[in-house]
Protein backbone atom coordinates (compact mmCIF):
# COMPACT_ATOMS: atom_id res chain seq x y z
CA UNK A 1 0.00 0.00 0.00
CA UNK A 2 0.90 4.01 -0.31
CA UNK A 3 2.22 5.95 2.48
CA UNK A 4 4.01 8.84 3.87
CA UNK A 5 6.45 7.66 6.17
CA UNK A 6 8.71 9.10 8.72
CA UNK A 7 12.81 8.00 7.96
CA UNK A 8 14.87 10.01 10.27
CA UNK A 9 13.63 13.04 12.47
CA UNK A 10 14.61 16.56 10.79
CA UNK A 11 12.81 19.81 11.06
CA UNK A 12 12.79 20.36 7.59
CA UNK A 13 12.35 16.95 6.53
CA UNK A 14 9.16 15.90 4.32
CA UNK A 15 7.95 12.86 4.83
CA UNK A 16 8.49 9.76 1.81
CA UNK A 17 6.00 8.62 -0.51
CA UNK A 18 6.41 4.37 -0.35
CA UNK A 19 5.16 1.41 -0.87
CA UNK A 20 4.32 -0.28 2.24
CA UNK A 21 3.10 -3.80 3.79
CA UNK A 22 -0.86 -4.09 4.80
CA UNK A 23 -1.09 -3.67 8.32
CA UNK A 24 -1.02 -6.89 10.22
CA UNK A 25 -4.95 -7.47 11.87
CA UNK A 26 -4.65 -8.39 15.98
CA UNK A 27 -7.72 -10.78 17.12
CA UNK A 28 -9.48 -7.03 18.68
CA UNK A 29 -8.48 -5.41 15.63
CA UNK A 30 -10.14 -3.36 12.36
CA UNK A 31 -8.76 -3.16 9.35
CA UNK A 32 -9.83 0.12 7.41
CA UNK A 33 -10.07 1.28 4.14
CA UNK A 34 -8.67 5.15 4.49
CA UNK A 35 -10.94 7.71 2.80
CA UNK A 36 -9.65 10.24 4.44
CA UNK A 37 -7.18 11.59 7.08
CA UNK A 38 -6.39 14.92 9.20
CA UNK A 39 -3.66 16.86 9.68
CA UNK A 40 -2.06 17.94 13.07
CA UNK A 41 0.33 20.21 14.37
CA UNK A 42 1.09 17.12 16.13
CA UNK A 43 2.53 15.53 13.01
CA UNK A 44 4.69 17.83 12.71
CA UNK A 45 5.94 17.82 16.45
CA UNK A 46 6.43 13.85 15.98
CA UNK A 47 7.98 13.92 12.40
CA UNK A 48 10.65 16.43 14.18
CA UNK A 49 11.21 14.19 16.97
CA UNK A 50 9.60 16.75 19.89
CA UNK A 51 8.02 13.60 21.83
CA UNK A 52 10.69 11.04 20.78
CA UNK A 53 11.45 10.00 24.73
CA UNK A 54 8.01 9.79 25.25
CA UNK A 55 6.64 8.47 21.68
CA UNK A 56 9.52 5.87 20.73
CA UNK A 57 8.96 5.28 17.32
CA UNK A 58 10.68 2.75 15.24
CA UNK A 59 11.80 4.23 11.88
CA UNK A 60 10.40 3.90 9.15
CA UNK A 61 6.61 5.07 10.92
CA UNK A 62 3.59 5.70 8.85
CA UNK A 63 2.45 9.12 10.00
CA UNK A 64 -0.71 10.37 11.07
CA UNK A 65 -3.75 10.78 14.48
CA UNK A 66 -7.31 11.37 12.49
CA UNK A 67 -8.24 8.93 10.33
CA UNK A 68 -11.85 8.08 8.69
CA UNK A 69 -12.81 5.14 6.40
CA UNK A 70 -14.61 1.64 5.86
CA UNK A 71 -14.08 -1.48 7.77
CA UNK A 72 -13.00 -4.05 5.32
CA UNK A 73 -11.92 -6.33 7.84
CA UNK A 74 -12.11 -7.65 11.12
CA UNK A 75 -10.50 -9.95 13.92
CA UNK A 76 -11.86 -12.61 15.63
CA UNK A 77 -12.45 -11.31 18.95
CA UNK A 78 -13.95 -7.80 17.06
CA UNK A 79 -17.35 -7.39 18.61
CA UNK A 80 -18.91 -3.70 17.99
CA UNK A 81 -18.18 -3.11 13.99
CA UNK A 82 -19.20 -5.01 11.09
CA UNK A 83 -17.36 -5.13 7.45
CA UNK A 84 -19.01 -2.20 5.41
CA UNK A 85 -18.90 -0.09 8.26
CA UNK A 86 -18.18 3.97 7.94
CA UNK A 87 -16.10 4.72 11.14
CA UNK A 88 -13.36 7.31 12.49
CA UNK A 89 -10.67 7.29 14.90
CA UNK A 90 -7.80 8.70 16.45
CA UNK A 91 -5.22 5.66 16.96
CA UNK A 92 -3.68 5.30 19.59
CA UNK A 93 -0.09 6.36 20.12
CA UNK A 94 1.86 3.69 19.12
CA UNK A 95 -0.38 2.73 16.22
CA UNK A 96 -0.68 5.64 14.26
CA UNK A 97 -0.87 5.89 10.81
CA UNK A 98 -3.11 7.43 8.75
CA UNK A 99 -1.19 8.88 5.97
CA UNK A 100 -1.14 5.43 4.23
CA UNK A 101 -4.20 3.36 2.36
CA UNK A 102 -5.12 0.83 5.21
CA UNK A 103 -4.75 0.78 9.02
CA UNK A 104 -5.57 -1.37 11.72
CA UNK A 105 -6.42 -0.02 14.97
CA UNK A 106 -7.93 -1.75 17.87
CA UNK A 107 -11.61 -1.88 18.21
CA UNK A 108 -12.08 0.09 21.22
CA UNK A 109 -10.18 3.12 20.00
CA UNK A 110 -12.71 3.06 17.08
CA UNK A 111 -16.31 4.71 16.54
CA UNK A 112 -19.14 4.67 14.04
CA UNK A 113 -18.75 7.83 11.72
CA UNK A 114 -21.19 10.63 12.53
CA UNK A 115 -23.93 9.85 9.47
CA UNK A 116 -24.54 13.66 8.73
CA UNK A 117 -20.83 13.79 7.81
CA UNK A 118 -18.47 13.39 4.62
CA UNK A 119 -15.43 11.28 5.24
CA UNK A 120 -13.09 14.53 4.90
CA UNK A 121 -15.29 16.88 7.73
CA UNK A 122 -15.08 13.04 9.81
CA UNK A 123 -11.53 12.96 9.69
CA UNK A 124 -11.30 16.59 11.03
CA UNK A 125 -12.67 15.56 14.39
CA UNK A 126 -10.96 12.49 16.14
CA UNK A 127 -7.66 14.34 17.74
CA UNK A 128 -9.36 17.56 18.34
CA UNK A 129 -12.97 16.46 20.09
CA UNK A 130 -11.23 13.82 22.50
CA UNK A 131 -8.96 16.51 23.26
CA UNK A 132 -11.75 19.32 24.14
CA UNK A 133 -13.59 15.86 25.40
CA UNK A 134 -10.92 15.25 27.56
CA UNK A 135 -10.18 18.92 29.10
CA UNK A 136 -13.32 20.11 29.70
CA UNK A 137 -15.27 17.53 30.59
CA UNK A 138 -12.84 14.47 32.12
CA UNK A 139 -10.24 17.10 33.45
CA UNK A 140 -12.13 20.27 33.98
CA UNK A 141 -15.65 18.77 35.34
CA UNK A 142 -17.06 22.33 33.45
CA UNK A 143 -19.93 23.04 34.35
CA UNK A 144 -23.37 25.20 33.46
CA UNK A 145 -22.37 28.99 34.44
CA UNK A 146 -18.58 28.54 34.65
CA UNK A 147 -16.25 30.43 32.68
CA UNK A 148 -13.48 29.27 30.57
CA UNK A 149 -10.97 30.96 28.35
CA UNK A 150 -10.41 28.60 25.36
CA UNK A 151 -6.80 30.16 23.77
CA UNK A 152 -6.33 30.14 19.89
CA UNK A 153 -10.23 29.93 19.30
CA UNK A 154 -9.73 29.55 15.51
CA UNK A 155 -7.65 26.34 15.63
CA UNK A 156 -8.54 22.95 15.32
CA UNK A 157 -8.90 21.85 19.21
CA UNK A 158 -9.85 25.93 19.49
CA UNK A 159 -13.45 25.83 16.80
CA UNK A 160 -14.37 22.55 18.95
CA UNK A 161 -13.63 23.20 22.57
CA UNK A 162 -15.76 26.43 21.58
CA UNK A 163 -19.01 24.50 20.81
CA UNK A 164 -18.21 21.82 23.30
CA UNK A 165 -18.02 24.47 26.42
CA UNK A 166 -21.33 26.14 24.94
CA UNK A 167 -23.15 22.70 24.43
CA UNK A 168 -22.28 22.57 28.65
CA UNK A 169 -23.57 25.71 29.59
CA UNK A 170 -20.25 28.12 30.11
CA UNK A 171 -19.62 31.16 29.40
CA UNK A 172 -16.39 31.33 26.38
CA UNK A 173 -13.80 33.85 25.98
CA UNK A 174 -11.04 33.26 23.18
CA UNK A 175 -8.43 34.76 21.57
CA UNK A 176 -8.19 35.42 17.93
CA UNK A 177 -7.16 37.54 14.97
CA UNK A 178 -10.24 40.46 14.18
CA UNK A 179 -10.13 38.25 10.56
CA UNK A 180 -11.77 35.28 12.71
CA UNK A 181 -13.55 37.25 15.25
CA UNK A 182 -17.13 36.47 13.84
CA UNK A 183 -16.74 32.64 12.68
CA UNK A 184 -15.80 31.95 16.88
CA UNK A 185 -18.96 34.39 17.56
CA UNK A 186 -21.39 31.80 15.07
CA UNK A 187 -19.56 29.02 17.18
CA UNK A 188 -20.12 30.37 20.21
CA UNK A 189 -17.48 32.77 21.53
CA UNK A 190 -19.35 35.26 24.19
CA UNK A 191 -15.75 37.33 23.77
CA UNK A 192 -13.15 37.20 21.25
CA UNK A 193 -9.94 39.32 22.08
CA UNK A 194 -7.59 40.36 19.05
CA UNK A 195 -3.92 38.95 20.36
CA UNK A 196 -2.80 41.07 17.94
CA UNK A 197 -3.97 44.21 19.75
CA UNK A 198 -4.88 43.39 23.45
CA UNK A 199 -3.40 41.63 26.36
CA UNK A 200 -5.94 38.44 27.24
CA UNK A 201 -4.98 38.91 31.10
CA UNK A 202 -5.66 42.72 30.99
CA UNK A 203 -9.07 41.86 30.21
CA UNK A 204 -9.87 38.83 31.72
CA UNK A 205 -10.37 37.54 35.44
CA UNK A 206 -12.47 35.19 37.48
CA UNK A 207 -12.32 32.40 35.24
CA UNK A 208 -12.73 28.96 36.35
CA UNK A 209 -10.80 27.21 33.48
CA UNK A 210 -8.06 27.84 30.84
CA UNK A 211 -7.21 25.73 28.12
CA UNK A 212 -3.45 26.53 27.27
CA UNK A 213 -2.26 25.74 23.42
CA UNK A 214 0.06 28.27 23.53
CA UNK A 215 3.61 29.64 24.79
CA UNK A 216 5.23 29.14 27.84
CA UNK A 217 4.71 33.15 28.32
CA UNK A 218 1.05 33.15 27.51
CA UNK A 219 1.02 30.02 29.92
CA UNK A 220 2.42 31.76 32.80
CA UNK A 221 0.41 34.85 31.59
CA UNK A 222 -2.88 32.33 32.00
CA UNK A 223 -2.67 32.26 35.71
CA UNK A 224 -4.07 35.84 36.09
CA UNK A 225 -7.17 35.21 34.49
CA UNK A 226 -8.11 32.35 37.07
CA UNK A 227 -10.20 32.58 40.54
CA UNK A 228 -8.81 31.17 43.25
CA UNK A 229 -9.44 27.10 42.75
CA UNK A 230 -9.44 27.47 39.32
CA UNK A 231 -8.09 25.28 36.83
CA UNK A 232 -5.16 25.91 34.27
CA UNK A 233 -4.97 22.87 31.73
CA UNK A 234 -2.43 22.92 29.22
CA UNK A 235 -2.41 20.72 25.92
CA UNK A 236 1.13 22.04 24.66
CA UNK A 237 3.36 21.62 28.02
CA UNK A 238 5.36 21.63 29.86
CA UNK A 239 4.26 17.83 30.69
CA UNK A 240 3.89 17.57 34.50
CA UNK A 241 4.40 14.50 37.28
CA UNK A 242 1.55 13.03 36.84
CA UNK A 243 1.95 13.06 33.15
CA UNK A 244 5.06 11.01 33.77
CA UNK A 245 3.07 8.61 36.49
CA UNK A 246 1.01 7.93 33.83
CA UNK A 247 3.09 7.25 30.87
CA UNK A 248 4.89 4.88 32.77
CA UNK A 249 8.29 6.68 31.99
CA UNK A 250 11.58 5.56 33.34
CA UNK A 251 13.41 7.51 36.34
CA UNK A 252 15.47 9.97 34.42
CA UNK A 253 12.56 11.02 32.28
CA UNK A 254 10.02 11.41 35.37
CA UNK A 255 12.92 13.58 37.30
CA UNK A 256 13.44 15.90 33.80
CA UNK A 257 9.53 16.17 33.71
CA UNK A 258 9.56 17.74 37.16
CA UNK A 259 11.66 19.93 36.35
CA UNK A 260 10.63 21.23 33.65
CA UNK A 261 7.04 21.86 35.14
CA UNK A 262 8.05 22.87 38.79
CA UNK A 263 8.15 27.21 37.95
CA UNK A 264 4.69 26.62 36.50
CA UNK A 265 3.70 24.28 39.22
CA UNK A 266 5.08 26.87 41.90
CA UNK A 267 3.31 29.77 40.74
CA UNK A 268 -0.29 27.86 40.17
CA UNK A 269 0.02 26.95 43.72
CA UNK A 270 0.82 30.28 44.90
CA UNK A 271 -2.31 31.66 43.00
CA UNK A 272 -4.32 28.80 44.56
CA UNK A 273 -4.84 27.60 41.56
CA UNK A 274 -4.25 23.85 39.76
CA UNK A 275 -1.80 22.99 36.56
CA UNK A 276 -1.97 19.73 34.69
CA UNK A 277 -1.05 18.75 31.26
CA UNK A 278 -3.06 16.30 29.37
CA UNK A 279 -1.67 14.64 26.48
CA UNK A 280 -4.83 13.05 24.80
CA UNK A 281 -5.40 9.44 24.56
CA UNK A 282 -8.07 7.23 22.04
CA UNK A 283 -11.11 6.70 23.61
CA UNK A 284 -13.79 5.16 20.80
CA UNK A 285 -16.91 5.59 23.73
CA UNK A 286 -16.02 9.18 24.32
CA UNK A 287 -15.97 9.87 20.21
CA UNK A 288 -19.23 7.83 19.98
CA UNK A 289 -21.01 10.23 22.66
CA UNK A 290 -19.11 13.13 20.33
CA UNK A 291 -20.84 11.35 17.24
CA UNK A 292 -24.01 12.09 19.45
CA UNK A 293 -23.62 15.69 19.88
CA UNK A 294 -22.56 16.38 16.12
CA UNK A 295 -25.69 14.31 14.55
CA UNK A 296 -27.70 16.27 16.88
CA UNK A 297 -26.22 19.45 15.60
CA UNK A 298 -24.78 20.53 18.96
CA UNK A 299 -20.87 20.47 17.03
CA UNK A 300 -20.39 20.98 13.30
CA UNK A 301 -16.95 20.50 11.97
CA UNK A 302 -14.87 23.39 10.32
CA UNK A 303 -12.59 22.75 7.69
CA UNK A 304 -10.32 25.06 6.49
CA UNK A 305 -8.53 23.04 3.55
CA UNK A 306 -8.51 19.48 1.68
CA UNK A 307 -5.92 18.85 -0.08
CA UNK A 308 -5.36 15.32 -2.41
CA UNK A 309 -3.48 12.45 -0.89
CA UNK A 310 -0.21 13.12 -2.73
CA UNK A 311 -0.20 16.78 -1.07
CA UNK A 312 0.03 15.27 2.29
CA UNK A 313 3.70 17.00 2.51
CA UNK A 314 2.22 20.30 1.54
CA UNK A 315 -0.65 19.98 3.92
CA UNK A 316 1.81 19.48 6.59
CA UNK A 317 3.25 22.75 5.84
CA UNK A 318 0.41 24.46 5.97
CA UNK A 319 -0.70 23.29 9.19
CA UNK A 320 2.99 24.49 10.25
CA UNK A 321 2.02 27.90 9.26
CA UNK A 322 -0.56 28.48 11.80
CA UNK A 323 -2.79 30.31 9.17
CA UNK A 324 -5.28 27.48 9.11
CA UNK A 325 -8.82 28.04 10.57
CA UNK A 326 -10.57 24.89 12.02
CA UNK A 327 -8.70 21.85 10.32
CA UNK A 328 -6.49 20.60 7.54
CA UNK A 329 -7.60 17.33 5.95
CA UNK A 330 -5.96 15.23 3.33
CA UNK A 331 -8.58 13.01 0.64
CA UNK A 332 -7.02 9.62 0.36
CA UNK A 333 -9.65 7.73 -1.43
Amino acid sequence: MKAFVVDKYNKNGILRLADMPEPQLGDGDVLVEIHAAAVNLLDSKVRTGEFKLILPYRRPFILGHDVAGKVIRVGSKVRKFKLGDDVYARPRDGRIGAFAELIAMDEADVALKPKNLSMEEAASIPLVGLTAWQTLIERAGLKKGQKIFIQAGSGGVGTFAIQLAKHLGASVATTASAASADLLKRLGADLVIDYRKDDFEKVLSGYDVVLNSQDAKTLEKSLAVLKPGGKLISISGPPDPEFAREKRLNLALRMLLRLLSRNIRTKARRRGVGFSFLFMWAQGDQLSKITSLIESGAIRPVVDRVFPFEATNEALAYVETGRAKGKVVVKVR
